[in-house]
């Protein structure tokens, strides 16, 4: 396990940067994460994803399918990868605090 550190708050992180205590989450995780992705300001899209998946994944458990998260945002995948351009799986579900998904998110 790794340590992510910005301005004194750490956080415990897996070998690919994901949140190991997703209970731990917060806004600020969020906007501290957003710089590991190379996102400068999360914008209201940005929140809309992150708040989605984020409530998907305390709800059921597992993050949601890609389309899924398509379909409920009203975004097309295209612009999902403009608003994280590591990709939903890694980027978005990165910032919502969850673990690194497994299989097609």
């Amino acid at each position: 396990m790794s340590i992510f550190e910005v301005e004194g708050r750490q956080y415990e992180v897996d070998e690919d940067g994901f949140l190991q205590e997703p209970d731990k989450w917060s806004d600020a995780v969020a906007k501290d994460f957003a710089r590991t992705e190379s996102i400068d300001q999360l914008t209201d899209g940005h929140w809309k994803v992150i708040n989605y998946i984020r409530n998907y994944y305390l709800q059921f458990g597992i993050a949601p399918m890609v389309r899924k998260v398509c379909k409920e945002t009203g975004y097309k995948l295209s612009e999902i990868y403009q608003l994280f351009p590591s990709g939903p799986a890694k980027g978005a579900c990165k910032l919502a605090g969850l673990p690194k998904p497994t299989g097609c998110v």
